[in-house]
Protein backbone atom coordinates (compact mmCIF):
# COMPACT_ATOMS: atom_id res chain seq x y z
CA UNK A 1 0.00 0.00 0.00
CA UNK A 2 2.92 1.96 -0.59
CA UNK A 3 5.12 2.11 2.69
CA UNK A 4 8.64 0.40 0.63
CA UNK A 5 10.62 0.01 4.11
CA UNK A 6 7.93 -1.61 5.74
CA UNK A 7 7.82 -3.87 2.70
CA UNK A 8 11.03 -4.52 2.77
CA UNK A 9 11.66 -5.06 6.46
CA UNK A 10 8.35 -7.83 6.70
CA UNK A 11 9.87 -9.03 3.29
CA UNK A 12 13.41 -9.89 4.69
CA UNK A 13 11.61 -11.38 7.66
CA UNK A 14 10.02 -13.64 5.59
CA UNK A 15 13.09 -14.55 3.16
CA UNK A 16 15.33 -15.22 6.28
CA UNK A 17 12.46 -17.87 7.39
CA UNK A 18 11.52 -19.61 4.23
CA UNK A 19 15.43 -19.81 3.75
CA UNK A 20 15.93 -21.39 7.51
CA UNK A 21 13.32 -23.37 6.13
CA UNK A 22 14.72 -24.76 2.75
CA UNK A 23 11.83 -23.34 0.86
CA UNK A 24 12.22 -24.07 -2.78
CA UNK A 25 8.68 -23.67 -4.60
CA UNK A 26 6.18 -22.14 -3.38
CA UNK A 27 2.49 -22.19 -4.76
CA UNK A 28 0.05 -18.88 -4.63
CA UNK A 29 -3.71 -18.61 -4.77
CA UNK A 30 -3.40 -14.77 -4.85
CA UNK A 31 -1.85 -13.01 -7.95
CA UNK A 32 -0.29 -10.09 -5.89
CA UNK A 33 1.89 -12.84 -4.02
CA UNK A 34 2.81 -14.28 -6.71
CA UNK A 35 4.02 -11.27 -8.75
CA UNK A 36 5.60 -10.17 -5.02
CA UNK A 37 7.21 -13.24 -4.42
CA UNK A 38 7.98 -14.03 -7.92
CA UNK A 39 9.78 -10.63 -9.15
CA UNK A 40 10.51 -8.52 -5.68
CA UNK A 41 11.64 -11.16 -3.58
CA UNK A 42 14.70 -12.39 -5.97
CA UNK A 43 16.53 -8.43 -5.13
CA UNK A 44 16.11 -9.24 -1.20
CA UNK A 45 17.97 -12.22 -1.49
CA UNK A 46 14.67 -14.78 -1.46
CA UNK A 47 15.08 -16.66 -4.86
CA UNK A 48 12.13 -19.30 -5.09
CA UNK A 49 10.50 -21.34 -7.91
CA UNK A 50 7.15 -19.24 -7.46
CA UNK A 51 3.61 -21.33 -8.89
CA UNK A 52 0.09 -19.48 -9.24
CA UNK A 53 -2.24 -22.28 -8.35
CA UNK A 54 -3.61 -21.95 -11.90
CA UNK A 55 -0.78 -23.56 -13.43
CA UNK A 56 -0.02 -25.80 -10.43
CA UNK A 57 -3.35 -27.14 -11.28
CA UNK A 58 -2.15 -27.32 -15.02
CA UNK A 59 0.29 -29.44 -14.68
CA UNK A 60 -1.32 -31.55 -12.34
CA UNK A 61 -3.66 -32.30 -15.08
CA UNK A 62 -1.10 -32.86 -17.44
CA UNK A 63 0.47 -35.45 -15.45
CA UNK A 64 -2.68 -37.24 -14.60
CA UNK A 65 -2.80 -37.01 -11.27
CA UNK A 66 -6.07 -35.63 -11.34
CA UNK A 67 -9.16 -36.12 -13.74
CA UNK A 68 -11.75 -33.99 -14.54
CA UNK A 69 -12.52 -35.15 -17.89
CA UNK A 70 -16.91 -35.09 -18.46
CA UNK A 71 -17.43 -33.68 -14.96
CA UNK A 72 -20.11 -31.57 -13.57
CA UNK A 73 -18.93 -28.73 -15.77
CA UNK A 74 -19.24 -30.52 -19.18
CA UNK A 75 -21.54 -27.80 -21.45
CA UNK A 76 -21.81 -25.04 -19.24
CA UNK A 77 -21.20 -21.79 -20.17
CA UNK A 78 -18.36 -19.72 -18.38
CA UNK A 79 -16.41 -16.79 -18.53
CA UNK A 80 -13.16 -16.54 -17.11
CA UNK A 81 -12.44 -12.94 -15.35
CA UNK A 82 -8.06 -12.29 -16.13
CA UNK A 83 -6.33 -10.98 -12.77
CA UNK A 84 -4.33 -7.99 -13.34
CA UNK A 85 -1.15 -9.26 -11.63
CA UNK A 86 -1.38 -12.60 -13.26
CA UNK A 87 -2.31 -11.57 -16.76
CA UNK A 88 -0.92 -8.63 -17.33
CA UNK A 89 1.88 -8.09 -15.25
CA UNK A 90 2.66 -11.74 -15.69
CA UNK A 91 1.56 -12.34 -19.16
CA UNK A 92 -0.41 -15.68 -17.91
CA UNK A 93 -3.61 -15.83 -19.74
CA UNK A 94 -3.50 -19.86 -21.44
CA UNK A 95 -2.97 -21.83 -18.04
CA UNK A 96 -6.55 -20.42 -16.78
CA UNK A 97 -8.57 -20.90 -19.98
CA UNK A 98 -6.77 -24.94 -20.67
CA UNK A 99 -7.92 -25.59 -17.06
CA UNK A 100 -11.52 -24.80 -18.71
CA UNK A 101 -10.89 -26.39 -21.78
CA UNK A 102 -10.42 -29.58 -19.33
CA UNK A 103 -13.85 -28.98 -17.94
CA UNK A 104 -15.51 -29.52 -21.44
CA UNK A 105 -17.14 -26.29 -20.69
CA UNK A 106 -18.44 -23.68 -23.46
CA UNK A 107 -15.56 -20.54 -22.56
CA UNK A 108 -17.18 -17.39 -23.30
CA UNK A 109 -14.76 -14.08 -23.56
CA UNK A 110 -16.03 -10.80 -21.96
CA UNK A 111 -15.42 -8.16 -24.57
CA UNK A 112 -12.62 -6.74 -21.95
CA UNK A 113 -10.47 -10.01 -21.79
CA UNK A 114 -6.47 -10.92 -21.59
CA UNK A 115 -4.18 -7.89 -21.95
CA UNK A 116 -7.29 -5.34 -21.81
CA UNK A 117 -9.37 -6.85 -19.42
CA UNK A 118 -10.95 -4.52 -16.63
CA UNK A 119 -9.69 -4.84 -13.30
CA UNK A 120 -11.78 -6.28 -10.76
CA UNK A 121 -11.51 -3.13 -8.18
CA UNK A 122 -9.60 -4.33 -5.47
CA UNK A 123 -6.09 -3.50 -6.95
CA UNK A 124 -3.70 -1.20 -5.38
CA UNK A 125 -5.55 -1.68 -1.88
CA UNK A 126 -8.43 -0.23 -3.33
CA UNK A 127 -10.65 -2.76 -1.74
CA UNK A 128 -9.74 -1.72 1.92
CA UNK A 129 -10.67 1.96 1.35
CA UNK A 130 -13.92 3.76 0.31
CA UNK A 131 -15.25 4.23 -3.23
CA UNK A 132 -13.90 7.33 -5.21
CA UNK A 133 -15.75 9.95 -7.11
CA UNK A 134 -17.41 8.17 -10.40
CA UNK A 135 -20.29 7.21 -11.67
CA UNK A 136 -20.11 3.66 -11.11
CA UNK A 137 -17.98 1.01 -9.03
CA UNK A 138 -15.57 -0.61 -11.23
CA UNK A 139 -16.63 -4.34 -10.13
CA UNK A 140 -19.75 -3.85 -10.91
CA UNK A 141 -19.11 -2.71 -14.26
CA UNK A 142 -17.08 -5.88 -14.27
CA UNK A 143 -19.93 -7.68 -13.82
CA UNK A 144 -21.99 -6.32 -15.99
CA UNK A 145 -19.67 -7.40 -18.60
CA UNK A 146 -19.40 -10.77 -17.07
CA UNK A 147 -23.09 -10.79 -17.44
CA UNK A 148 -23.31 -9.61 -20.95
CA UNK A 149 -21.79 -12.81 -22.06
CA UNK A 150 -25.12 -14.81 -20.83
CA UNK A 151 -22.30 -17.69 -18.57
CA UNK A 152 -23.68 -19.50 -15.94
CA UNK A 153 -20.80 -18.93 -13.79
CA UNK A 154 -17.58 -16.59 -13.22
CA UNK A 155 -13.96 -18.23 -12.70
CA UNK A 156 -11.78 -16.28 -11.24
CA UNK A 157 -8.54 -16.83 -10.20
CA UNK A 158 -7.39 -14.77 -7.45
CA UNK A 159 -9.19 -14.74 -4.03
CA UNK A 160 -9.70 -10.50 -4.03
CA UNK A 161 -11.55 -10.81 -7.35
CA UNK A 162 -13.87 -13.34 -6.51
CA UNK A 163 -14.99 -11.43 -3.44
CA UNK A 164 -15.56 -8.34 -6.06
CA UNK A 165 -16.92 -9.62 -8.27
CA UNK A 166 -19.84 -11.55 -6.07
CA UNK A 167 -20.25 -8.57 -4.85
CA UNK A 168 -20.58 -6.92 -8.63
CA UNK A 169 -22.74 -10.01 -9.52
CA UNK A 170 -25.41 -8.93 -6.63
CA UNK A 171 -25.58 -5.33 -7.87
CA UNK A 172 -25.47 -6.13 -11.57
CA UNK A 173 -28.48 -8.89 -10.15
CA UNK A 174 -26.61 -11.17 -12.23
CA UNK A 175 -27.03 -14.49 -12.23
CA UNK A 176 -24.09 -15.91 -12.83
CA UNK A 177 -22.55 -18.00 -9.70
CA UNK A 178 -18.26 -16.24 -9.43
CA UNK A 179 -16.19 -19.06 -8.37
CA UNK A 180 -12.20 -19.92 -8.57
CA UNK A 181 -10.90 -21.77 -11.27
CA UNK A 182 -9.19 -24.18 -7.98
CA UNK A 183 -13.49 -24.68 -6.77
CA UNK A 184 -14.18 -26.03 -10.66
CA UNK A 185 -11.72 -28.58 -10.53
CA UNK A 186 -12.26 -29.88 -7.45
CA UNK A 187 -15.97 -30.24 -7.67
CA UNK A 188 -15.35 -31.54 -11.39
CA UNK A 189 -12.51 -34.26 -10.01
CA UNK A 190 -14.92 -34.89 -6.99
CA UNK A 191 -11.95 -34.27 -4.56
Amino acid sequence: AGNDFLFQMQAMTNIEVMNGYGVQKIVTTCPHCFNTLKNEYPSLGGNYQVIHHTQFLKSLLGQKRIDVSGGTFKGKKITYHDPCYLGRANGIYEAPRELLEKLEAEIIEMKRCKKDALCCGAGGAQMFKESEKGSQEINHARAEQAKETGAELVAAACPFCSTMLSDGAVAARAKATVKDLAQLIAEAADL
